[in-house]
């Protein structure tokens, strides 16, 4: 999926942006190889993404992993840059990581001043996913879970959480990273998440002595 060409997304949705906002949210959205990233972010993107894909190698073929995946060609060597407005003075700022263990060492900058995270999982290959998740809870990022459809066999949330050992507070959510619409509730999940976090880390105010 990772592989949908960009302007086979339709022009006439995209707005005319805003030339300022008061407030720039950066999101990165993590995962294993060929999970969607590059996808969801061209898909939710009001302008022209930003990306830095090359054709896989036989270079390659030695580490990357990529069984069930085997029909994709190429793959993001840096990173994927996309924004999408929120209202008249937010913005997200969209960072889709590479996926392979030989470009880890591009997420720790990419990490700095991000306000939280998307996981994007394929629930047949789960095990792809616990780096990412392990090292957001090292970097004290939030973050949520979402499942990309690739039209395998369906699993339940309760299975999906048992097999990355989410706790109850990380959000899990099932997409179509083609899917514009979709890609949006998972940042509209990703959002609401990080509102309720802000809320439960507020300093509650002293009741006032009768």
């Amino acid at each position: 999926m990772d592989s949908v060409a960009s302007d086979a997304v339709p022009g006439p949705r995209r707005r005319p942006l805003h030339s300022t906002a008061d407030n720039g949210l950066k999101i990165v959205i993590v995962g294993g190889l060929g999970v969607g990233k590059t996808t969801l972010v061209r898909s939710v993107s009001e302008i022209r993404p930003l990306n830095t894909e090359e054709t896989m190698t036989q270079a390659g073929a030695a580490v990357d992993d990529t069984d069930q995946i085997a029909s994709k060609t190429t793959t993001t060597v840096a990173f994927d840059f996309g924004r999408i407005t929120l209202d008249a003075h937010n913005v997200l700022y969209l960072f889709g990581v590479p996926g392979q263990e030989r470009f880890w060492f591009l997420w720790d900058r990419l990490f700095s001043g991000t306000l939280g995270a998307v996981v994007l999982a394929d629930t047949r290959r789960l095990a792809d996913s616990w780096s990412a998740i392990d090292r957001l809870e090292h970097h004290g990022t939030p973050f949520v879970v979402a499942c990309n459809d690739f039209g395998g066999p369906r699993h339940t949330p309760e299975q999906v959480r048992a097999a990355l050992d989410l706790p109850p507070g990380v959000p899990l959510v099932f997409c179509d990273a083609r899917s514009r619409e979709s890609g949006k509730q998972v940042l509209i999940s990703l959002v609401q998440h990080l509102q309720t976090a802000a809320r439960s880390h507020q300093p509650k105010t002293p009741e006032a002595t009768p």
